[in-house]
């Protein structure tokens, strides 16, 4: 997918990258980067080193039914909140990896049917950021998928990927509730849902 960029006043050509180091090989991977870069006062820095996350691109979707003004949201374990978090039990929209020779839209389609068991009838897209460019590479594709809510429920995933999915179906004011109120506390999530606010009126007529 193109990333359509506002004008900045440095681009690629402006980096000097000296050398690559592979410093962790596992699920994820961890690169350790040596490079120089142009400054806004003229010249360049002094040699920098920055270690990256690789954990590859993703894709994360909203499903949303315009019928009943209705939102599904999975809840599963997630390391991150572990550490740093009330709960380590998250509260989110479908998602999942990009793998190799995959469409962002081929992935949205299946982690729905993987995650909640719902059946995409309309894919729209929403945007795509980079999720912590501080320290990782890793790019997210949003969605808005039209799906049936009465046919999300029950609990999902796959079990050869440690998944354990509880489904759930709540209004959508209900859901910008939750937003408020921080029980939703994923990126993706929020911005999403903060974008259906924004655009419902083109598939929900109150």
């Amino acid at each position: 997918m193109p990333h359509n960029k506002q004008p900045t006043q440095f681009g690629r050509d402006d980096i000097q990258i000296e050398a690559t180091d592979v410093v962790y090989n596992g699920y994820f991977k961890m690169i350790k980067y040596r490079f120089r870069h142009r400054l806004f006062a003229g010249g360049w820095s002094e040699v920098i080193d920055r270690e990256l996350f690789e954990r590859g691109h993703a894709v994360a979707m909203l499903p949303y039914d315009p019928v009943s003004d209705k939102v599904v949201l999975v809840e599963q374990i997630r390391v991150g909140a572990m550490v740093d978090s009330d709960s380590p039990w998250q509260l989110e929209i479908v998602a999942g990896i990009i793998d190799k020779d995959e469409t962002p839209e081929k992935v949205a389609v299946r982690e729905a049917e993987e995650e909640a068991g719902l059946t995409v009838h309309e894919l729209a897209p929403m945007t795509s950021y980079l999720s912590s460019s501080g320290g990782c590479s890793e790019r997210i594709h949003l969605y808005l998928g039209i799906v049936d809510a009465a046919q999300a429920e029950g609990i999902h995933g796959l079990a050869d990927e440690g998944e354990d999915i509880l489904v759930h179906v709540v209004s959508f004011d209900q859901a910008m509730q939750w937003v408020t109120d921080g029980k939703i506390e994923n990126a993706a999530s929020i911005i999403a849902l903060q974008w259906l606010a924004l655009n419902k009126h083109r598939w929900h007529k109150s």
